[in-house]
């Protein structure tokens, strides 16, 4: 089978599509066919592997695990012994990085517990653009952010795929929602209906007079002082990632000075039936960039790593 293969540490475009054994499913695993992948910041890091601290997970000289992709969805091929939930033939989709990564390939083993079915009305594209970043979205402003209806809410780096399934969940609660991007993501932003738009190269939030009830940040490239300048009375900060010394400084502000800055801790898959029902009813829909073919993965995740990307960088596996 084809995948893409990371041999050592350094740059996208080092990766090469190569053939490589098609595995078996062990117990308790199922075989799946691919059909779409998804480009995530741990495809960009593990790459190069950077930042350095990851190379006790990567591997310290090259990575332990050479096929990068963290998301999928695809077919059922087959099953190994003791599997219950899925059936030769199930489509099925997921995050699958609690279990293992390798989605770049055209066939993948993986634990049955790293998916889910895929609904009928949800479109194999579709599917893997939603399973990490929209878990994402949810947990940060449903389950730790606690939005309420009418927040004023801001989204930064908004224009990617958490910020903007972000927008769709917000406005489930007649949030009113900034976002904050630059270049073509801003254009997008309009489309999809964002209520404010921030150009961070021309406008800085921060030292805004605006306040904001919640605010999202799938990019963390600032301490957390800065974004509590413009948390109302009440507000919380919420990051889903972000530069390890930014980080480090949210645990220090969280848990020493008390502040209401928190960080998302994914459980991946674990919101997906709510997905489900806002993607049903017309409510949410994933923005693709893509689908580029297996070959162009290297292309893709550079293209990811440089911001150049709008919404969800999605790689199509089949020919």
């Amino acid at each position: 089978m084809k995948a893409i293969h990371c041999a050592t540490y350094g740059s996208a475009e080092n990766l090469k599509l190569i053939d490589v054994a098609k595995p078996t499913p062990k117990e308790n695993e199922v075989l799946i066919k691919v059909h779409y992948s998804a480009v995530n910041d741990y495809d960009w890091s593990m790459v190069r592997g950077i930042p350095g601290l990851y190379r006790l997970l990567f591997g310290l000289f090259k990575p332990k695990r050479p096929i990068p992709g963290m998301e999928l969805s695809g077919t059922v091929e087959s099953i190994g012994e003791g599997v219950t939930n899925f059936n030769v033939g199930d489509p099925v989709y997921g995050d699958i990085s609690y279990h293992g990564f390798g989605s770049f390939a055209e066939y993948i083993s993986i634990s049955e517990k790293a998916i889910v079915r895929k609904p009928d009305n949800l479109s194999f594209t579709d599917a893997a653009a939603l399973s990490h970043a929209a878990n994402l979205a949810w947990q940060g402003l449903v389950d730790v952010g606690q939005i309420e209806m009418g927040m004023k809410v801001l989204i930064n780096g908004a224009g990617g795929g958490v910020g903007t399934l972000g927008l769709f969940i917000a406005k489930t609660y007649d949030a009113e929602v900034t976002g904050v991007d630059t270049g073509e993501k801003l254009k997008t932003m309009e489309e999809i209906g964002f209520d404010h738009i921030l150009d961070y190269k021309k406008t800085d939030f921060t030292k805004s007079k605006e306040k904001y009830d919640l605010i999202l940040d799938a990019k963390m490239t600032r301490p957390p002082k800065s974004y509590i300048r413009v948390l109302s009375p009440n507000g919380k900060y919420v990051s889903i990632g972000g530069e390890i010394k930014n980080l480090l400084q949210l645990l220090f502000a969280r848990k020493v000075r008390k502040k209401p800055v928190y960080m998302v801790g994914l459980k991946a898959n674990k919101d997906l039936d709510k997905i489900h029902a806002l993607y049903e009813k017309g409510l949410l829909k994933p923005v693709v960039d893509g689908p580029y073919p297996l070959a162009k993965t290297p292309w893709a995740i550079q293209h990811f790593g440089e911001g150049k990307h709008v919404g969800k960088v999605i790689i199509s596996v089949m020919e």
